[in-house]
């Protein structure tokens, strides 16, 4: 092991940088060397002209640390070389009545840029463009395939989705304004939240059976937020019309939000956990079991096969949740402020309009010292009924009717039932 060290003292830094970009441009000149009798005409280099290329670009980055005019000059004769070899290759192509593209072109220009990297150890960036680059020459037909399985208007719909999450969101100020101190951010964030949980639920539709996209739709973003995705599932039973599935997905996803509730009190008070554990994870079970049931149920009509969604997004569903969510900020700071805090619980029923987790955490963190335990445990166990009952709600809101009655009726059950671990918390 010693010698090993010893040895790689002795050995230069640029010994090692050579050996990288001499290693990485004959790996992609492989690459394209495996290709050129596929393409019936010329291509531009090999196996040995990248590798050239590279050391090229590595030995004028050496000599140009004064001034980068070397580094310059070599790019453009590069490019000069590679638009020679393209204009031959497009003759050749034209005369066999074929195409050609410009790929090793690129990449040519590509090595030249590894090396220019290398020489400024920046060794990491040099091979991890390397290896992308190699992925994106050998993976040609599987992303071929994607213009199939994304067409253009896909493309189109996630390129609005970027822009609401992406471009959009880190703009909005996160900051409380007004006298009811609404955050434009959080409100903006539903609209992402919202529009992120139908266009998951869309994307899996589309490579799944749409009954199981919609129950892996209800747990997985149950564990982010069972009250965006109730609305978001609402939404689809107008397009996919099977009630039991809707709503049995639903309630599954109210009981994983006890068991997120469960893993947020425990990561903060372990009292307070052993208070709650028993009733929340059987709460979560009971919702789980019986929602996994109820979806699989047949409904009395015959329900159609599902229709392709028309706006995946479902962008004015979530702007109304979001306007829903500043209107009942609004009357739970106005009644909070009109009667005073006159109780935890009743601040517990307050909140559960909205999201329970910040409130939930804030109870946490006081239980035990600021708020007594059994106190703080009544608390969470009204917040979250409370948000079951007001997501029932949102069902009868958004769903169609048959929906919204079932949506309303599993959920108000489920809000009842919460409320039993109230009888030993006293």
């Amino acid at each position: 092991m010693e010698a090993v060290r010893e040895l790689g003292a002795e050995v230069p830094a640029q010994a090692l940088q050579l050996l990288l970009v001499l290693a990485l441009g004959l790996l992609i000149g492989l690459e394209r060397e495996g290709h050129e009798a596929d393409r019936k005409i010329g291509t531009f280099g090999g196996v040995r002209t990248f590798p050239l290329i590279g050391l090229l670009g590595y030995g004028l980055a050496l000599i140009s640390h004064q001034s980068l005019l070397p580094v310059v000059g070599g790019l453009g004769a590069v490019v000069i070389l590679l638009a020679i070899s393209l204009q031959r290759k497009l003759l050749a192509a034209e005369a066999a009545a074929t195409s050609a593209g410009i790929t090793s072109e690129v990449s040519a220009l590509m090595v030249y840029l590894i090396g220019v990297l290398a020489e400024r150890g920046l060794l990491w960036i040099a091979a991890t463009l390397a290896v992308a680059c190699l992925l994106l020459l050998e993976l040609k037909t599987g992303l071929e395939h994607l213009t199939r399985v994304f067409p253009g208007n896909e493309v189109l719909i996630l390129g609005k989705f970027l822009a609401l999450s992406v471009v959009i969101l880190p703009l909005v100020p996160n900051q409380d304004l007004g006298r009811f101190a609404i955050n434009p951010f959080k409100t903006w964030l539903v609209v992402v939240a919202v529009t992120g949980i139908s266009y998951g639920s869309y994307l899996l539709q589309r490579f799944l059976p749409a009954a199981g996209s919609v129950r892996l739709t209800a747990l997985l973003g149950g564990a982010y937020s069972s009250t965006l995705v109730s609305v978001a599932l609402a939404r689809k039973s107008r397009e996919i019309e099977h009630p039991c599935l809707i709503a049995g997905s639903i309630l599954m996803a109210g009981g994983v939000m006890y068991l997120r509730i469960a893993l947020l009190v425990s990561l903060f008070s372990a009292d307070l956990m052993r208070v709650l554990a028993l009733p929340f994870i059987a709460l979560g079970a009971v919702a789980l079991g019986v929602g996994w049931f109820w979806s699989h149920r047949k409904d009395a009509r015959d329900a159609p096969a599902p229709r392709k969604a028309r706006n995946p997004l479902e962008l004015s569903a979530a702007f109304l949740f979001a306007l829903l969510f500043m209107a009942l900020m609004v009357v739970t700071r106005l009644v909070l402020g009109a009667f005073g805090k006159a109780g935890l619980l009743a601040l517990a029923a307050l909140m559960g309009v909205t999201d329970v987790d910040p409130f939930i955490l804030g109870v946490v963190q006081g239980a035990g010292a600021q708020i007594a335990l059994l106190l703080a445990a009544a608390a969470i166990v009204v917040a979250a009924a409370s948000n079951n009952l007001v997501k029932g709600i949102y069902g009868l809101c958004f769903a169609d009717r048959a929906t919204g009655s079932q949506i309303f009726a599993a959920l108000s059950g489920l809000a009842v039932l919460g409320l039993v671990p109230l009888l030993w918390l006293r």
